[in-house]
């Protein structure tokens, strides 16, 4: 597995061949399919030019290098097309120029644990609420511009979104939408299966990639053998399976082929004292707590997920969130909610604050997680984000994606580093480096306008004024707006 700094070297060495293209990059088209935009969706549009040039921005490039100023982007048909010095590259008659004078230029998000449900409010039952209209916006707004669903409960509609901003008749990411839960009996949630046998995994899988899902979940009750059919049926097909596991250890599911290990290492059986094979056992965090970064056994595994090229998804806004002190309540995603989402969150969030003064177990959990992602990524292994918009709730759609960011800032990530795991590392992840993930040319016009240096100062990350996602800008703030109240449970 190539360490993180050698894709740097090779992304930059992309960087330096495009950068020497002549007059003939300029006459480059796409094939790319332009959305005809609904009536809902036009407002929010800001550039829609076949051919824009971006003048005078500072470009974080995506590979972890330091931002270079006073450069110039071309973009024709959806495609960054040169990159250069601003006054060397002369835009064809027909571009929009763009003056970004005082502006950075991130690479467009690439977040691989995403969902369009959030959490309801019934005290017995775990049922999730589809929000297929406003997340997609939200995301959108932080500049995720790929996001992988991780798991889903309308299927159908997770689908239909794709295929409607696709079209232009919705706004959103392009989503890499996943199947239903790969799980066994009895499942964790209402809206989930349950697969008892290999002939039904392969049978599932084929099923849902036929319909147009691109990758898969294992949930927390999955036996080695059916995870093993899915992981081995998927990667037929070509595409990724990722676990949020329990009764299959993360040593066990690495060596069956999984590609990403959801929510960092908290949540690893592998070290649980008696526990049964293909039985989750509960939630380990006592035997988590036990445990020191330094031993042979915790050293071994993160050997093993790296030698068997097994990315860990760090998930560090829901996790924070629940301790109530290392992620407190946002005030902007708190906007967003609707008035029965917003009593829901802010009583359970009270609660859980009472919770943590009188027990810090969950904050040190937390720390001691982000202390092992940092190890995992030192060592070599790659770590990939997402912000699963679940927990106690106020774990909302973009703004939780902004929050994931500080919060790897803070596990002693350099902004840098945090932005190049949440935009080149989840286009690794996904085996998209070649048309996503960092500012290149050739590649999509996927890309982050911001008001500020996050790359010096990572709270500048929520400054977004437009993000492009292949090669058409959409306005943040108007965004927000338009979904502010309207997240319900």
């Amino acid at each position: 597995m190539l360490h993180r700094n050698d894709w740097a070297n090779k992304m930059r060495n992309s960087v330096k061949f495009f950068g020497i293209l002549t007059a003939a990059a300029i006459s480059f088209t796409s094939n790319a399919q332009v959305p005809n935009f609904s009536e809902q969706s036009k407002p929010f549009v800001s550039v829609n030019s076949n051919t824009v040039l971006l003048q005078n921005a500072r470009i974080v490039d995506g590979t972890g290098v330091a931002a270079v100023a006073n450069q110039s982007i071309l973009i024709r048909g959806g495609k960054i097309v040169l990159i250069g010095q601003t006054g060397t590259i002369a835009g064809p008659e027909d571009a929009e120029l763009i003056d970004l004078a005082g502006k950075t230029v991130l690479p467009g998000f690439v977040m691989l644990h995403e969902h369009m449900f959030y959490n309801a409010s019934d005290p017995d039952w775990f049922i999730q609420s589809t929000q297929p209209v406003v997340f997609p916006r939200l995301y959108l707004a932080a500049g995720v511009t790929t996001a992988r669903t991780a798991g889903s409960f309308e299927p159908y509609t997770d689908l239909k979104v794709k295929q409607y901003i696709a079209s232009g008749k919705l706004v959103g990411p392009n989503f890499d939408p996943t199947a239903p839960f790969i799980e066994g009996a009895p499942a964790q949630f209402l809206q989930a299966p349950e697969i008892e046998s290999v002939e039904e995994a392969r049978t599932f899988v084929n099923y849902w990639a036929d319909q147009g899902m691109t990758s898969y979940k294992a949930y927390m009750n999955v036996t080695n053998e059916v995870l093993g059919a899915a992981i081995d049926q998927a990667h037929e097909r070509g595409l990724k399976v990722a676990g949020h596991l329990c009764s299959v250890t993360y040593g066990e599911a690495s060596d069956l082929g999984i590609d990403n290990l959801e929510h960092g290492f908290l949540l690893a059986t592998d070290f649980v004292v008696g526990r049964e094979k293909d039985k989750c056992s509960g939630f380990p965090l006592a035997r988590f707590m036990e445990l020191e970064l330094e031993s042979p056994e915790v050293q071994a595994l993160m050997d093993k997920l790296v030698k068997n090229k097994t990315a860990i998804t760090s998930t560090l806004a829901v996790l924070a969130r629940i301790s109530a002190t290392v992620n407190p309540p946002n005030p902007a995603a708190i906007d967003a909610l609707g008035h029965g989402a917003k009593a829901h969150y802010l009583g359970n969030h009270a609660q859980g604050y009472a919770r943590a003064l009188d027990n810090d177990i969950w904050e040190r959990a937390v720390r001691k997680e982000m202390a092992w992602e940092k190890a995992f990524a030192d060592k070599g292994g790659l770590i990939v984000t997402g912000s699963d918009t679940t927990g106690i709730g106020g774990t909302v759609a973009g703004f939780a994606n902004h929050e994931l960011l500080k919060l790897l800032v803070e596990a002693g990530f350099t902004p840098l580093e945090a932005i190049q795991i949440s935009t080149l590392n989840g286009a690794i992840s996904m085996d998209k480096e070649a048309t996503i993930g960092t500012v290149t040319a050739g590649k999509n016009a996927d890309l982050i306008i911001i008001d500020g240096n996050p790359d010096i100062d990572i709270n500048d990350i929520t400054k977004v004024i437009t993000v492009f996602k292949d090669g058409i800008g959409y306005d943040s703030a108007k965004l927000i707006e338009a979904s502010r109240g309207r997240v319900e449970n």
